[in-house]
């Protein structure tokens, strides 16, 4: 997307002050469409620029972009009602005729223009009166760009949906915990898929945050210097479903910096500014490192037995028949490496940019669709991962005490009783080191008790509680603290995070109403100049 400040109906000496075309506006005897002069159609740098290609990605959004701005023109008696309704009734035959059917161009935008003037003919250019391809372009972005966040927010909560769903079925099921990936402390499927959830709440918070920012307008900026039309770009930014969403009503919208209703107010920041697509590129690629280190856990847990993975997410060796691999998750996993890239190389590409408009952002926004598309479907797969995996319970509670994982148990057991805590940590170590690796009988933790404490074990604590610390299943079921493992304390987290759930569906639910009221309403106005 170019949106390259050459000179056009509205805004270039090219025009008429009125924005009426004039015998430049017409399609070049080359084809080289309405904006590019013959100067300025031929060499090899001409195909180098065009952005055509890519654009299909926002053929949509430019034409309801230029549905709203000629429905506003004419509503400001910029451009007379039935020249808008021409204009109307060629981007409805454009659109049916799709972006395979434009002709050249240098980006979708001036193919659009070209495709109206050649219908409508030199009228057709007052399409673009009072507006420019820096502003048009950085419209389109917004516009396509909240779907896709629409999209990706909701295949976060997708999975966060499955994520809770089997951890209600394994509130029970005991596993071993790790930190180092050694050995730690027993913990339940539940508490680990749970883990996950709350992180991708926090993701799911980021992306919706990063769509209120990028539903602003930036529509009526022109080049970057505003215009001495009347134009209303509340109107537009209604039609279009502008509004910046809670993220402005939060940040308090009556400061200076947004005035205006769904508009970024400021026109220089409007058609030059790209921290939307930072922000957006970089919530996704957090959510991709938590989507990468969910991936991994998995993929180790397959490896150890803890986990079975349907055959729809695995693959077997092209040599080796006995071979059940994790290869989604792998792909799952590596994802994180392609959004990460795809933020340094958006933030790259904008560091340093001086205001206004740069030809560098036609290369910064693939970055964006790309982190989207690659982010979005690899969610889709995790969730569809963790919704039929299955999870062997004798295995798995069979595990939870190796290493000596209870250890803590028993150290928390001795502070309980008066024992200072690191007092009772050299006890279990001792102890540890004793049994070598192994979970050391009771006789042995007397012994070295004796030696360190000075006295016998059973002086602090009884047998029973002894024991009972050192089954991975009780030792689960004591640490009771919110947020913990233990089953009463799961049922919490797992109330919370339904709630958490229906909550940011209903967000989404309302965005999505608002962009479909948003479209009616555009229709219906278009429909009056039918």
């Amino acid at each position: 997307m170019t949106g390259e400040d050459a000179p056009t109906a509205g805004e270039g000496d090219s025009d008429s002050s009125d924005g009426s075309a004039t015998s430049g506006d017409a399609v070049s005897s080359d084809g080289s469409g309405v904006v590019r002069r013959d100067r300025f159609s031929g060499g090899p740098a001409r195909g180098f620029m065009s952005s055509l290609a890519a654009d299909e990605r926002i053929f949509a959004a430019d034409l309801a972009v230029d549905r709203a701005h000629v429905v506003m023109l004419a509503e400001q008696d910029i451009v007379d009602d039935e020249v808008a309704g021409d204009i109307l009734a060629a981007l409805e035959e454009v659109e049916s005729a799709g972006h395979a059917a434009l002709p050249e161009g240098e980006d979708v935008h001036e193919a659009i223009e070209t495709a109206v003037v050649e219908r409508v003919g030199q009228d057709g250019g007052k399409m673009h009166t009072a507006r420019s391809r820096n502003d048009e372009v950085a419209t389109c972005i917004r516009y396509r760009l909240r779907e896709d966040l629409l999209e990706s927010a909701e295949a976060t909560v997708a999975l966060r949906e499955a994520l809770v769903e089997a951890a209600a079925e394994h509130v029970d099921t005991v596993m071993p915990g790790y930190t180092h990936l050694q050995p730690a402390q027993p913990t339940t499927v539940a508490h680990f898929l749970l883990s996950y959830e709350s992180a991708f709440a926090r993701d799911t918070a980021r992306l919706l945050d990063a769509y209120d920012r990028t539903n602003r307008s930036p529509l009526g900026a022109a080049a970057f210097a505003g215009t001495p039309f009347d134009v209303d770009r509340e109107r537009t930014a209604e039609l279009l479903g502008f509004d910046g969403g809670s993220a402005s009503k939060a940040s308090g919208a009556s400061s200076g910096a947004e005035r205006l209703d769904g508009v970024v107010a400021n026109s220089m920041d409007a058609a030059a500014g790209r921290d939307f697509l930072a922000e957006s590129t970089a919530a996704l690629a957090t959510h991709a490192t938590t989507l990468s280190g969910l991936a991994e856990d998995l993929v180790i847990f397959a490896n150890k037995g803890f986990v079975d993975l349907a055959d729809e997410y695995s693959s077997t060796s092209s040599i080796m028949p006995q071979k059940v691999n994790p290869d989604t998750l792998e792909l799952v996993r590596a994802v994180a490496g392609d959004a990460i890239g795809g933020l340094s190389g958006l933030l790259t590409t904008l560091k340093g940019l001086p205001r206004a408009y740069n030809r560098d952002l036609q290369r910064a926004t693939p970055h964006a669709w790309e982190t989207v598309d690659a982010v979005s479907e690899a969610t889709a797969v995790a969730a569809g991962a963790v919704a039929t995996a299955e999870w062997p319970a004798e295995t798995l509670e069979a595990a939870a005490g190796e290493g000596f994982s209870t250890a803590t148990g028993v150290a928390d057991a001795l502070a309980m009783a008066g024992v200072p805590f690191r007092t009772a940590h050299e006890v279990l170590a001792a102890a540890a080191e004793r049994a070598d690796g192994d979970t050391p009988d009771i006789a042995t933790l007397d012994a070295v008790a004796a030696d360190v404490l000075g006295e016998s074990l059973f002086t602090y604590v009884s047998r029973e509680r002894v024991e009972a610390a050192l089954d991975p299943v009780q030792s689960v079921a004591s640490r009771d603290s919110a947020g913990g493992p233990a089953p009463e304390a799961v049922a919490d987290q797992l109330v919370d995070a339904e709630t958490g759930i229906d909550a940011d569906t209903a967000a989404l639910g309302d965005r999505r109403d608002a962009l479909a009221d948003a479209a009616d309403l555009l229709d219906a106005e278009v429909g009056d100049y039918a």
